[in-house]
C-alpha cells in the first residue's frame, strides 16, 4: 500500500473489514483480493458501460496474481435492481460453480453492489463478495456498510438483506470516466455526511467544492476518507439500523418517494432525490423551530452552487400532488405502526431522528413546493 492509499476500517468484529480509497486500485486489485481467496477463482458482476471502462483491468490484473475469472456483464441502470436480473444472477453464479467460501465481486456503481450483494447474501444461504465501486455515490455510501437489496413495485430497496463485504477497493481514478451529473449524485450523499454530524466537514465541502469537482485527487481522497470514516463509525454502532444508523437516511424518505414518483429513470437519479431531500429536510427542520432559517438556506445554497437540484421544482415533468408525495413516503423502510421516521436537523452537523412530525405541516410543505 503506497503513502497515496488511505485505508479505513469497518469494525464489525469478526467480520471486520478494509476500505481503500485512492488511485490504481482496480489495476493492482489481485494483490488486494488474493488474500481473502479459498481457492484462485472469483465471478465478476459489472454492467455493460462500467465492463467496457475498468473490467480489462481489472481482469488484467487477477491474471497477473495467478487468479481465475468470469464475468456477467448486466443492463446499466436502476431497473437493473429487480427480481428478474436477481434470477438471472443467481442462476449465472450457480452455472459458475461458485461455492460457499469462494468471492464474488461488485465492479461498478451502486446498483450492481447492491444487486450483487444480495445475490451473495441468498446464494447456497452466503457466499463472500468485494465491493469495486466505481461511482463516487457508491464509494462514499452503498458500497459501505452491508445493506443490499433490489427494488420492487412498492419502492426501492423494498427486498434485501444485511451482507458485509469482505473488502472495499474505492479507486479514485474511476471517477474520472464519470458524467459530471453521475458525480453530483454521489456528491450530494458526501455533503450529507456533514451535515448529520460533522459541520467542520461541510465547511470543508464549501471551501473545497470547486477542487473536488475540477478533478484534484488529493481533495477527493480526503472527502471519500471522510465520508467512509463517517459511515465506518456509524454501521460498527448499530449495523443493523436498530438506532443511529438512521442518521445515514437523511433526505432518503423525501427522496426514495421522489424516485418512485419518477419511475426510477432518468428523469431524477438517486443522489439528485436525496440533493432535494436534504433541503426539504432541513427545512421542515427550520419550519418546525428545530433549525434556522439561515440554516436550511445555507444548505440549499450550497446544493445548488454544486449543480445539484434543491427544490421539487427542478424536477422535470409532473409529479404527483401532496397526498400522493406522502403516500409514497410511506412505503419507506422507516415506518414503524405506520408512523413515518424522519431525519431532521437542530443545525448543520446536528442531526435525529423523529417520528413526531405534523402531518399538516408536511403536507403544507410539499404543497408550496408543488412544481407550478
Amino acid at each position: 500500500m503506497t503513502d497515496t492509499i488511505k485505508k479505513v476500517n469497518v469494525a464489525l468484529g469478526d467480520r471486520a473489514y478494509d476500505i481503500f480509497v485512492g488511485p490504481g486500485l482496480i489495476a493492482n486489485a489481485g494483490a488486494y483480493l488474493k488474500p481473502l481467496l479459498r481457492r484462485n477463482r472469483v465471478a465478476i458482476v459489472t454492467d455493460e458501460t462500467v465492463g467496457k471502462l475498468h473490467l480489462p483491468a481489472l481482469e488484467k490484473s487477477l491474471d497477473a496474481n495467478g487468479i481465475r475469472h468470469s464475468a456477467i456483464k448486466l443492463p446499466a441502470g436502476e431497473s437493473t435492481k429487480s427480481f428478474a436480473q436477481l434470477e438471472k444472477l443467481t442462476d449465472w453464479l450457480l452455472g459458475e460453480g461458485i461455492e460457499r467460501g469462494d468471492l464474488v465481486i461488485a465492479l461498478g456503481g451502486g446498483v450492481i453492489g447492491d444487486l450483487t450483494g444480495f445475490a451473495a447474501s441468498i446464494l447456497r444461504r452466503g457466499v463472500d463478495f468485494a465491493q469495486i465501486p466505481t461511482t463516487l455515490l457508491s464509494q462514499v455510501d452503498s458500497s459501505v456498510g452491508g445493506k443490499t437489496g433490489i427494488n420492487t413495485r412498492q419502492g426501492k430497496n423494498l427486498a434485501g438483506a444485511f451482507h458485509q463485504p469482505r473488502l472495499v477497493l474505492a479507486d479514485t481514478d474511476a471517477l474520472a470516466t464519470l458524467p459530471m451529473r453521475e458525480f453530483l449524485a454521489g456528491y450530494a450523499e458526501v455533503v450529507k455526511y456533514g451535515l448529520i454530524g460533522d459541520r467542520d466537514f461541510f465547511e470543508w465541502l464549501e471551501v473545497n467544492l470547486d477542487r473536488l469537482k475540477e478533478g484534484d485527487v488529493e481533495a477527493r481522497i480526503h472527502a471519500i476518507v471522510k465520508s467512509c470514516e463517517a459511515k465506518a463509525a456509524i454501521v460498527a454502532a448499530d449495523e443493523r439500523e436498530g438506532g443511529v444508523r438512521a442518521l445515514l437516511n437523511l433526505g432518503h424518505t423525501f427522496g426514495h418517494a421522489l424516485e418512485a414518483a419518477t419511475g426510477f429513470s432518468n428523469r431524477l437519479v438517486h443522489g439528485e432525490g436525496v440533493s432535494i431531500g436534504m433541503a426539504l429536510a432541513f427545512e421542515l427542520s427550520a419550519r418546525l423551530g428545530f433549525c434556522t432559517g439561515q440554516d436550511a438556506a445555507r444548505v440549499r445554497q450550497h446544493l445548488a452552487r454544486a449543480g445539484l437540484p434543491s427544490r421539487l421544482s427542478d424536477i422535470e415533468g409532473p409529479l404527483p400532488d401532496a397526498d400522493g408525495l406522502i403516500a409514497l413516503m410511506g412505503q419507506d423502510k422507516k415506518v414503524v405502526d405506520g408512523t413515518l421516521t424522519f431525519i431532521l436537523a437542530r443545525g448543520i452537523g446536528d442531526a435525529f431522528i423523529t417520528r413526531d412530525v405534523d402531518p399538516g405541516r408536511l403536507r403544507a410543505l410539499l404543497r408550496e413546493r408543488e412544481p407550478a
